[in-house]
């Protein structure tokens, strides 16, 4: 509850802003290039962390309140909302990248999917505020990972076992983990309970735990920085390079990444899913990505 508090407070936070204006300028008194109404919307679904963007999207294009546009989304989490666009119970989604499991259930189904970045993102690397290292070289994130590393000693820390937690198969942070950062190394086993179920848990579990101080775990930027953050939990500079909105955009940091708006390939161009697709990569969807909190891709 506390989590959904949370996220809720957050979003209408968003959500008025956007509707209310930025930096002086009255976005509402911008007309949107394309509407639709509740009938005509595209059926979504996406992840946990592009709620905020797709309830942004509703409330721009439907002229609906903010406060209500909540009602209207309802995002199933990754793997699910893959499988709801490959079985034709969603338009387009708002998700990470797909995992080799999602890439192959779709070949399964004959469904080719059209993977599209719409914002920049940044995967990013979590650690309890009272470990005295603030910053790990790329090489080192994937040595602990693999293994290779296992006592922070060997990182310039305290001399303790690094309990680095992992995420689930098929949870769109544990394909990030293993497409961005590990590549062609093989990631270590982890206990059932290092797998937090839900991005929220594992936040809090590095944050606040018995062995918080030697915990690590991962996550993707605007969550841990919008959605869910805590006071117990600090970000860690890789290769010294700070996670920010602009090291994003220019690709200073390390790990950067994207969301993306995910349609099955034969979706016709001229639907309302395809029209929604081109309107976020216009000047003024970028722009609602921008306020909403997010990195443009542009």
């Amino acid at each position: 509850m506390k989590m959904k508090k949370t996220i809720s407070l957050f979003l209408c936070f968003t959500l008025l802003f956007l509707i209310g204006g930025c930096s002086g300028k009255d976005l509402s008194q911008e007309a949107p290039t394309i509407t639709f109404d509740q009938d005509s919307y595209p059926r979504v679904d996406g992840s946990t962390v592009t709620i905020p963007l797709s309830e942004a999207f509703y409330a721009k294009l439907t002229n609906t309140p903010a406060e209500e546009a909540s009602l209207h989304i309802k995002h199933n989490k990754t793997h699910s909302a893959y499988v709801n666009l490959i079985e034709k119970n969603a338009d387009i989604i708002f998700v990470t990248e797909p995992s080799e499991e999602e890439l192959q259930l779709a070949k399964d189904n004959n469904v080719s999917l059209k993977v599209v970045p719409i914002v920049s993102e940044a995967f990013v690397f979590l650690v309890n505020k009272d470990n005295p290292v603030t910053s790990l070289l790329a090489q080192e994130v994937i040595d602990i990972y693999s293994g290779k590393i296992t006592n922070w000693k060997e990182v310039g820390g305290d001399d303790a076992e690094i309990v680095a937690y992992q995420r689930p198969v098929n949870a769109g942070s544990q394909t990030g983990m293993l497409s961005i950062v590990m590549k062609d190394t093989p990631i270590m086993d982890a206990p059932s309970e290092m797998k937090p179920v839900g991005m929220g848990d594992l936040v809090e579990v590095v944050s606040s735990y018995d062995n918080a101080k030697y915990a690590i775990g991962y996550s993707y930027y605007y969550y841990v920085s919008n959605m869910y953050t805590r006071e117990g939990m600090r970000l860690l500079k890789i290769d010294d390079v700070e996670p920010r909105n602009y090291t994003i955009q220019k690709k200073e940091y390390p790990f950067v990444t994207a969301y993306y708006a995910v349609l099955r390939e034969d979706e016709p161009e001229d639907s309302n899913a395809s029209k929604l697709l081109d309107w976020i990569l216009s000047e003024q969807g970028q722009k609602v990505c921008e306020v909403s909190g997010y990195v443009p891709i542009q």
